[in-house]
């Protein structure tokens, strides 16, 4: 049997008898192992998980109403349903249980295949499928006690009942009991009223739905309630058509002009009093009996629904008249209860129907509606709009949050919806509508909700504009409350409102990161939530707790450093001794919270409540938690001892942390190991050795000194090429670099007077020239790398700018130094290598500007790089230095290929 899948929605009669929405799906007709047979299988549209998964019994009785639904019981009191979206699906699903049971599918209903002699004592047991209808007997007075017989007869038996309502239903039945209903009740003739009550009540049992047409059609429904007032037993006859007729009043609010809504509301109406009122307390049995009756209940309000939404002009004159000033509070309370029941008649609409009734709404201006009634000071008015708006957050949060943010631009902070709702429920003395309020702002702010919004800047627009324009009412009566150490009320609403708040904070803790980070820190929040800690009440006590657990859970260093520093921790800890001797709830939730502490290894909150309360806590041994937190701390007392105790230099190549920072003794040995490899350095034939070069610029004197790979060496980056430590554990030496001007002028090695380097003055020299001699290039260079080694410090005059050349390295934060040189567009940092890793050390942003190598501030700068003595520097042939690699495009300080050459060498 071929898999076949329709789009349905799955609904379940609950104890009330009312149909309970599980969920829309697409339903599979196929075979499951584990059931042994062909189920019908419902799976979720949206998250693909199973709604059902039921076996088509033999016995199982099915049944198809109005073309598009489902219905059968499985066990004694479960009732399931299945509304389909296109008839096509229905009869399809419907062709496969026939298949299954052997069944026509031509009939709407199925029939239970039972063993005849489990009720051998029925006389009607042997009638089968191939047997003649039901033979009713003639409707006359004498006849009633047998027909009341044979009704009741039939109701143990599917086959029997369907042939009974078929019967029934073809000799218009209905209508001649009651016309001996009308003949008994002018004869007060009371037997013959007992057996028509007992007929009529097993016709219900019935659950036929072309019955159910020909009881509730307008001129037999009252009838049918007349014979249910005579019931056998009661004293005396029940007034239910005085009460349906004179007592119950149709109230218009705006009187419909369409009939046929008018005639569909009262059938409903008297349909529902029948079932609720007039039909006694069904057994169990009875009660799934009934399934029917309440299928037709709810099909019915579907029907109201429609026609309403058909009829602009009707909602439009409601909404009119909801939104004018002039109206009164009596009126206001009437259109209000009328859109609240329209609302919860709205429930029974499939989920596209459902869109567009409350977009229906929307436009027509049920918010601001809402605004309104939010703050009447009519009990009812009051209540029955705040189940309207719960109605509509609960469907569509997102069609709540976009007239919000409409109302940013044209509406005061105290006109706001959200301010509105906030108001209700900070004000709201008998907490009637409080936690209602309460779960509607939790949905509005709830980000899950947010995340399939077609518009992406919901969650961030939204926030923003709550943290900005709400916030501040929201939490009011909390900052009022807790001014001082005490809270300031303790009366039972104020504590009500401020356990509602605290809620709602712990909640935007969980899921509002940024902006209630912010928000806690600005206010100092956390302070006053635990003042809330010295309240009589414990549950407020509880609250405040749950919020610095919620925090704490998260393991924010930013959220750690505010409760250390502001010393947080005393408020719990005086509740936590204050309560010693009592084993309570808030006790195990303060020690839950050093637990978590504990096995998180939260380290800055453990050293804190050690070094701070440990004297405190170390008289608390009826649990083990503070004992284990004390060990805990030492332990990281002794790390931090070994860690201080290791090689500068093994520490940091084998710790990754402090790869990019120093200590000084580090930098010292590095300098000392710098300066001892000179003469190992003059041995090799292609040396390295360090030089200071500087270069200026026409706006002020600026130099700036870079050690060079001989050969050139690759910039990736370009501009500045740094050399790295290379194999992990290599002696760091220097290696010279060849520059040349960038901008025009050749730079020499030292400008300014005072040079301790002959061969670096004048402006052209040998070892910076265009393409100098190699081996007198290297005599120049080990040259200045001696009067460099000694760290002299250059003061150079031109424009009042001085040079500092320093040897040792001075460390800086990398990440740091990046972010600076993108802002400014300077030069890249060299990025790390993966076999050695590149440490780039500066003491301040480079940056190239026109066409000139220089610096991008006032004062001079040398960076200064070191080597691996492993690698081999490398000379192109010519004997010049070899150009920068990176390619076109790449900013560089010296240009080798530049027009400069020849005019240096001029």
């Amino acid at each position: 049997m071929t898999d076949t899948r329709r789009r349905v929605k799955l609904y379940e009669l609950n104890a009330e008898r009312q149909w309970d929405d599980k969920g829309t799906g697409h339903v599979t007709s196929t075979y499951v192992e584990r059931l042994r047979g062909v189920s019908l299988v419902v799976r979720s549209e949206t998250d693909g998980s199973l709604l059902l998964e039921s076996k088509i019994q033999q016995d199982t009785a099915y049944q198809k109403q109005q073309e598009t639904l489902i219905v059968w019981s499985e066990g004694e009191n479960f009732d399931l349903a299945l509304s389909f979206q296109e008839k096509a699906g229905c009869d399809q699903i419907w062709e496969k249980i026939c298949s299954v049971q052997g069944k026509d599918p031509s009939v709407d209903f199925t029939q239970d295949l039972i063993d005849e002699s489990e009720d051998e004592g029925s006389r009607y047991d042997d009638i089968s499928d191939s047997q003649p209808p039901i033979q009713l007997p003639p409707c006359e007075l004498g006849k009633l006690e047998e027909i009341s017989e044979l009704v009741s007869s039939c109701l143990s038996s599917p086959i029997r009942r369907e042939k009974l309502s078929v019967a029934i239903e073809n000799e218009n039945y209905i209508k001649k009991l009651l016309e001996l209903f009308h003949m008994c009740e002018d004869l007060n003739n009371l037997e013959g009223l007992h057996h028509l009550y007992e007929i009529v009540r097993n016709i219900f049992i019935l659950n036929k739905n072309a019955l159910f047409e020909i009881m509730f059609a307008e001129d037999t429904i009252f009838d049918i309630v007349g014979c249910l007032e005579f019931e056998p037993g009661a004293p005396a006859p029940k007034q239910h058509r005085e009460y349906l007729k004179n007592i119950a009043k149709f109230h218009q609010v705006i009187p419909p002009t369409n009939t046929e809504l008018i005639s569909k509301i009262h059938q409903t109406y008297r349909v529902q009093y029948i079932q609720d009122v007039v039909l006694p307390t069904p057994s169990v049995f009875e009660e799934n009996m009934l399934s029917t009756l309440s299928s037709f209940v709810f099909f019915n309000k579907v029907e109201i629904v429609s026609l309403i939404l058909e009829d602009e002009r009707f909602l439009g004159n409601i909404f009119s008249e909801l939104r004018e000033t002039k109206t009164s509070e009596a009126r206001r309370k009437e259109l209000i209860l009328f859109l609240k029941e329209f609302c919860q008649f709205s429930q029974t609409l499939q989920p596209p129907s459902r869109e567009i009734f409350y977009k229906t709404l929307s436009s027509l201006g049920i918010l601001p509606g809402l605004e309104i009634t939010l703050q009447s000071t009519v009990k009812e008015t009051k209540a029955a709009s705040v189940d309207i708006l719960m109605f509509i957050v609960e469907y569509s949060p997102s069609l709540v949050r976009e007239y919000m943010m409409q109302q940013i631009t044209n509406t005061e902070d105290e006109g706001l919806l959200m301010n509105i709702i906030i108001e209700g429920m900070i004000c709201d003395t008998e907490m009637g509508a409080s936690v209602q309020l309460m779960n509607i702002i939790r949905t509005l702010l709830d980000p899950e909700n947010m995340l399939a919004s077609v518009n992406k800047s919901e969650k961030t627009d939204f926030l923003n504009h709550f943290y900005k324009h709400c916030m501040h009412v929201f939490v009011n009566p909390l900052l009022s409350n807790t001014v001082h150490d005490q809270p300031e009320k303790s009366d039972s609403s104020t504590v009500q409102v401020l356990g509602l708040i605290v809620e709602l904070l712990s909640f935007f803790v969980e899921h509002h990161t940024y902006h209630i980070k912010n928000y806690i820190l600005h206010k100092d929040l956390l302070r006053r939530i635990l003042v809330l800690l010295k309240s009589r009440h414990t549950f407020l006590k509880l609250s405040a707790l749950r919020f610095m657990r919620k925090i704490i859970t998260l393991k924010d260093e930013f959220y750690n450093r505010y409760i250390t520093r502001g010393n947080l921790f005393a408020p719990v800890i005086d509740a936590l001794i204050s309560n010693y001797d009592r084993y309570n709830l808030l006790n195990s939730a303060i020690l839950e919270m050093f637990e978590f502490i504990k096995l998180e290894d939260i380290k800055s909150l453990c050293n804190h409540v050690v070094e701070k309360y440990g004297t405190t806590l170390d008289k608390i041994t009826y649990v083990k938690t503070f004992a284990a937190l004390k060990v805990r701390y030492e332990q990281h007392q002794d790390r931090l001892k070994e860690r201080s105790n290791l090689e500068p230099c093994t520490s940091i190549l084998r710790n990754p942390v402090n790869r990019f920072r120093r200590d000084e003794r580090a930098i010292d040995e590095d300098e000392e190991m710098w300066f001892n490899n000179d003469d190992t350095d003059e041995d090799m034939d292609d040396s390295s050795s360090s030089t200071s070069a500087t270069a200026s610029n026409t706006g002020g004197a600026s130099a700036m000194s870079v050690d060079h790979h001989l050969g050139g060496g690759a910039a990736p980056g370009g501009g500045v090429v740094s050399s790295p430590y290379q194999g992990g554990g290599g002696v760091p030496t220097s290696t010279p670099m060849d520059t040349t001007s960038a901008g025009g002028s050749a730079l020499s090695a030292l400008e300014g007077g005072g040079s301790p380097n002959p061969a670096a003055e004048g402006g052209a020299s040998a070892l910076l020239g265009a393409a100098p001699d190699v081996g007198v290039q290297q005599t120049a260079q080990q040259q200045l790398s001696q009067q460099v080694a000694a760290s002299v410090v250059v003061s150079t005059t031109a424009t009042a700018a001085s040079v500092v050349v320093a040897t040792a390295q001075q460390p800086l934060d990398r990440m740091m130094e990046q972010d600076k040189m993108k802002e400014l567009g300077g030069l890249p940092a060299t990025p790390d290598n993966n076999k050695g890793g590149l440490l780039t050390d500066r003491d301040t942003d480079i940056g190239i500007q026109g066409g000139e190598g220089a610096t991008n501030n006032s004062n001079s700068l040398i960076t200064t790089t070191k080597m691996d003595s492993t690698t081999t520097p490398t000379t192109p042939v010519g004997g010049g230095p070899a150009p920068l690699a990176g390619g076109g495009g790449i900013p560089r300080l010296v240009d080798y290929d530049s027009e400069d050459d020849s005019e240096g060498e001029g």
